[in-house]
């Protein structure tokens, strides 16, 4: 029985993406003038691939929602800290290392407060990983732009822009690099050919178990 296809995304990409949802539902992402039985014989060549990433969707449980309650624990680069609520304080929002401690005034628009600050970490934690790392391998790129993306940890753009999602960044920081080296390699193989992710190994030979981590954690990366 073929694998149904749950939402086909044109774009004027060069390439096919599979992209299994948090849900198990399957995206595919794909050129504009490509045809609908192309698609579907390159689904049908990675049905197994499919299978697989579906069937662990479906047994990794999604995370609790955030209750924005005093005690309760936050995500960053990989570690948990408790939360503090203030009666007064300026900005809403701090951090010391060791504990997040939110206004009191600020508890009705939480979500949107935290994950503001997160995008911000995320933008000097990724602009100085990236420019650490394409410093150290010889790679040229453009700029780093944080994006709200739910399905992707990172892309790469043909002028050289690397996207990753804010999420990211409550990641462990080698999971962190990971997906940084693998964006890098995206300026300058545009694909996820062998010779792909033979120079992603080359760069960072345990990145596997970094992909693991991803494929068993990443649900739980959120508010």
């Amino acid at each position: 029985m073929p694998i149904p296809i749950d939402q086909l995304v044109r774009t004027r990409r060069r390439t096919i993406a599979l992209i299994v949802q948090p849900d198990g539902t399957l995206t595919v992402r794909a050129p504009l003038q490509l045809s609908e039985a192309r698609i579907r014989r390159f689904v049908d060549s990675h049905a197994d691939w499919v299978a697989r990433h579906q069937e662990l969707a479906r047994r990794s449980p999604p995370a609790a929602r955030k209750q924005f309650l005093a005690g309760e624990t936050f995500l960053l680069l990989g570690s948990r800290y408790p939360l503090q609520i203030l009666p007064r304080q300026r900005p809403a929002l701090t951090f010391d290392g060791q504990t997040f401690r939110l206004a009191e005034s600020a508890r009705g628009r939480a979500e949107q407060v935290f994950v503001q600050w997160y995008r911000a970490q995320a933008g000097e934690v990724l602009t100085r990983r990236v420019s650490a790392l394409a410093a150290a391998h010889g790679f040229s790129w453009k700029k780093v732009r944080i994006s709200s993306a739910r399905t992707r940890w990172g892309s790469c753009s043909p002028n050289g822009t690397l996207s990753f999602p804010w999420r990211l960044v409550l990641a462990p920081l080698p999971v962190v690099d990971y997906v940084v080296i693998h964006e890098l390699v995206h300026t300058q193989i545009r694909n996820h050919s062998r010779a792909f992710w033979l120079e992603v190994a080359r760069l960072l030979p345990g990145y596997k178990a970094h992909v693991r981590w991803l494929k068993q954690n990443g649900r739980q990366l959120t508010l």
